[in-house]
């Protein structure tokens, strides 16, 4: 996608056809979230927000009351979710039904960490998920083929339990006619594809087979879109600026951003970047709040993006 010129937004008729629903997982930094959501926040638009239980009731709370005065806006009940574990799939099938819930207007899901920020406005984003609309925006590749490493996480049982993921050590076949798919979390997705994977019963064995994996948040979405009736074009790309570093012989972590990446950031083509801390660096996020007003944040310009690289990371 070539840089952003002022060529003007799409009409209003058809921004409303893209409405963006919205969901937020938060577990620390109550005050980087509100950030984010004042960054995000649209009259018209919906959002859900799901606090992680282990963080306590005073962030809870803390977070319930910021989010009272705002139209579209509602909390999860809260659970704990785990990392590694399907606590993180279920919050998200709860947020999608949530948000389906709320509002039958709205065409595009997005999900979010409390840590993540925007690094186009609303007005861009939407006319970005118009120019696309129908495509699926979330990364994928062929487990088998090109991560066989990870096959361990769906070759074996997993039971996640009192705050902990017990690797049973257990073997099971996978599913019957199915081909396993991996990527990360994060994703663009339409409104039909939502409303499949909460409510079509034909979604439900991957459920049931994904509950007893490892991270099956990285693989659960992908695998299920990709063995389902089509839901249009997937695009390999979660539209997403992250930097991966080593953590450990062989995982990645996204390296949080600073102001030394301010440049970066402002000449990127994706839509938000991950993550960030408010408290190793204050000054980034206000740096970004004032390029969102900016016109190439402000001003899509309407030419299709290509297909991301076929890679994965894990989160």
């Amino acid at each position: 996608m070539s840089g952003a010129k002022a060529a003007g937004p799409l009409s209003a008729a058809n921004r409303r056809l893209c409405m963006i629903a919205y969901f937020i997982l938060v577990h620390r930094y109550p005050e980087q979230f509100k950030r984010l959501f004042r960054a995000i926040y649209v009259p018209g638009q919906f959002y859900v927000v799901h606090v992680d239980k282990s963080a306590g009731k005073p962030l809870q709370d803390d977070i319930a009351a910021f989010l009272a005065p705002y139209q579209g806006a509602a909390m999860l009940p809260a659970r704990r979710a785990m990392w590694g574990g399907y606590s993180l799939v279920d919050a998200e099938l709860r947020g999608m039904a949530k948000l389906l819930s709320m509002s039958a207007d709205w065409k595009y899901y997005i999900n979010l960490s409390g840590q993540d920020f925007p690094l186009k406005s609303q007005a861009y984003i939407r006319d970005f998920l118009m120019a696309h609309n129908g495509q699926q925006f979330i990364r994928a590749v062929n487990q088998r083929r090109v991560r066989p490493d990870t096959m361990n996480r769906i070759s074996h049982v997993f039971i996640e339990a009192l705050g902990h993921i017990v690797r049973t050590g257990l073997p099971r076949p996978f599913m019957a006619g199915v081909t396993p798919y991996i990527g990360t979390q994060w994703k663009a997705v339409s409104r039909q594809f939502c409303d499949y994977v909460c409510n079509d019963e034909r979604a439900s064995r991957f459920k049931r087979f994904y509950r007893h994996s490892f991270i099956a948040d990285e693989a659960f979405f992908q695998t299920v879109m990709l063995n389902s009736p089509s839901f249009g074009r997937m695009m390999n790309d979660d539209l997403r600026m992250i930097d991966w570093v080593p953590d450990g012989d062989i995982k990645l972590r996204p390296r949080n951003f600073g102001t030394p990446d301010a440049a970066r950031l402002r000449a990127s083509h994706d839509l938000f970047a991950r993550k960030f801390d408010s408290q190793e660096d204050p000054e980034i996020l206000g740096l970004l709040e004032q390029h969102l007003a900016s016109p190439a944040a402000r001003f899509f310009d309407q030419q299709p993006r290509m297909q991301g690289p076929a890679q994965f990371v894990a989160a």
